[in-house]
């Protein structure tokens, strides 16, 4: 692929991307994996805590997006349809485990490793920062975690996140509301 085609290919939108994929073209696909795959995995990493069940979850919630392809319709953003199908993986397991197992005692260690294209170089600081938050975040109700991740990770908005979790856009505005007091209160700001 020249440099020509490939800067069209980063510039189209995902619904694009999506619709040509599903007509046949594979590298459509590639493309829309590409960007999502990191902020994704995050995401599922956050919320089961083990390096299998995420591995698990992250392909199942590919798989899906693969089989629905040519049922897709672009009648929402497709972050919010992935990532919808990623909440109801998470719901099924959920269910079927009927508890939120506690988090593994490595749990920071596991969220260093995960690759943070936005920050090449980590120091002891941010790390300490990092770990800080996401003990604060263990904190918060899952309704309140889940929201917040969905909101800061994959900057989507009030909107997206009320289809994603099923609730109404001021559900959505007040469980943001209470977990940054919740956060602010835990990280002493």
């Amino acid at each position: 692929m020249n440099d020509t085609a490939r800067q069209d290919q980063e510039e189209t939108s995902d619904e694009a991307l999506m619709l040509a994929w599903a007509g046949g073209d594979a590298v459509a696909f590639e493309h829309l994996y590409a960007r999502h795959r990191t902020r994704l995995y995050r995401f599922l990493l956050r919320q089961l805590r083990d390096a299998a069940l995420v591995d698990e979850a992250f392909q199942d919630t590919w798989q899906r997006v693969i089989a629905a392809r040519t049922r897709w319709k672009p009648e929402a953003q497709f972050a919010t349809w992935l990532y919808r199908i990623a909440r109801n993986r998470l719901n099924d397991h959920w269910r079927a485990q009927r508890h939120r197992p506690p988090a593994p005692d490595d749990a920071d260690a596991r969220v260093a490793r995960v690759p943070d294209d936005d920050t090449p170089e980590r120091s002891l600081s941010e790390f300490e920062q990092r770990r800080r938050l996401q003990l604060a975040l263990d904190e918060l109700p899952e309704e309140q975690r889940e929201v917040i991740m969905l909101r800061l990770e994959q900057e989507l908005s009030l909107e997206e996140i009320g289809t994603i979790t099923g609730v109404g856009r001021e559900t959505v505005k007040s469980r943001l509301r209470y977990a940054m007091e919740k956060l602010r209160a835990g990280l002493g700001a």
